[in-house]
């Protein structure tokens, strides 16, 4: 079940790198509040089982958050291919039920989507990890990188050998700025730390995860970072007596003695505002789309181990607050590629368009992209 998903993020993220800003290839063709037609029923549609370990598992964790602070009624469809037809007979269902609240939560559902916003708009329409938007739809991703500067200043503070490993799927935008986001929080701590970035070339592959983390651990690696769903990883940096952070969930069960932090998404912080907002009538959906992240509270990092030294705790907690108050960017110039090329200038900072097409790995990166 989890390799359809993770394959859809794939074609997900393909697609993004063509588009020059998040989720701007469709933009709605108004900006006007949208106006609920009768009580607020609530459905969800999973492209696969909700209890994943990872993407949909998180999705679901806000929709449990949702239910219990707003109370409305929610509806649950596991499974739904991510094909027009199927996913077009399970919208018709819900909306001849009377559901007016529609959250989708894959890449792939991305047109057909659309097409049920067209065909429903009396019906609001929420799409995770999706591409298009409407006066009544809106896709929604948050910018993990923030976070994961965060975990790399963590794992520099606790790797003596000033080298770390990051393990990711394809090299795809929200993946190459996860990495990079992380390298740069590191680079933060010490500037001479390499990050060794391996992609594993699939989604969900735990024997391949597993190889790969130990190969990272065999060049020196005294961190290994997952940016996938597996165990594998943890598991052998737990063997080789190092230190993990995880991803999407918190891991550290998977990684008692090395876990630093995970990475995790708070879907609810988008779902529980936003859906108040439809229904008290004040909803004007972004015609980019939605793309928050630590000020939102819809991407953070989990506590962090008794293993992270005092100093790296208050500079973690320094930047996040810089980050949520918006005065710093953890992709703020001067800013390198690998083979020099500056990326970005002294005093500015990557816009989201060029956040969204990032196809690099910055300096202090060993690894291709290529």
């Amino acid at each position: 079940m989890k390799t359809r998903r993770h394959a859809s993020l794939h074609l997900a993220c393909i697609g993004l790198l063509a588009s020059t800003a998040l989720l701007a290839l469709a933009p709605a063709q108004a900006a006007e509040a949208f106006k609920l037609a009768g009580k607020p029923k609530i459905a969800f549609i999973y492209a696969a089982t909700v209890k994943d370990g990872g993407w949909n598992e998180s999705i679901d964790n806000g929709r449990q958050q949702v239910a219990s602070e707003l109370g409305y009624p929610i509806a649950v469809a596991e499974s739904i291919p991510e094909e027009s037809t199927a996913l077009k007979n399970a919208i018709d269902l819900y909306v001849q039920r009377g559901f007016n609240i529609i959250v989708t939560t894959s890449f792939g559902y991305s047109d057909g989507v659309l097409e049920a916003a067209k065909k429903y708009p009396q019906v609001a329409f929420l799409a995770a990890s999706g591409t298009t938007n409407a006066a009544n739809l809106e896709s929604f991703y948050p910018r993990t990188y923030q976070a994961w500067y965060l975990a790399g200043i963590a794992a520099a503070s606790v790797s003596p050998n000033k080298t770390l490993g990051m393990l990711g799927g394809f090299p795809v935008a929200p993946v190459n700025w996860d990495i990079n986001g992380f390298a740069l929080g590191a680079q933060s701590v010490d500037p001479t730390i390499k990050t060794i970035a391996l992609y594993t070339n699939s989604w969900w592959d735990p024997a391949k995860e597993s190889q790969a983390a130990k190969s990272i651990l065999e060049q020196n690696a005294d961190v290994i970072a997952n940016n996938l769903s597996s165990a594998g990883p943890f598991t052998a940096a737990e063997k080789a007596g190092k230190a993990s952070v995880g991803f999407q969930l918190d891991m550290s069960k998977m990684a008692p003695k090395g876990h630093l932090t995970s990475v995790v998404f708070h879907w609810d912080k988008y779902l529980v505002p936003t859906i108040r907002k439809i229904v008290d009538g004040s909803w004007e959906p972004n015609q980019y789309g939605a793309f928050p992240g630590l000020a939102e509270g819809v991407v953070d990092i989990t506590p962090l181990s008794d293993k992270v030294p005092a100093e790296a705790r208050a500079k973690i907690e320094a930047v996040r607050a810089q980050i949520i108050a918006g005065s710093f960017s953890p992709f703020s110039g001067p800013l390198f590629k690998q083979n020099g090329e500056e990326a970005v200038a002294a005093g500015a900072a990557l816009d989201d368009a060029a956040i969204w097409n990032m196809d690099y790995l910055v300096k202090g990166t060993v690894g291709s992209v290529k």
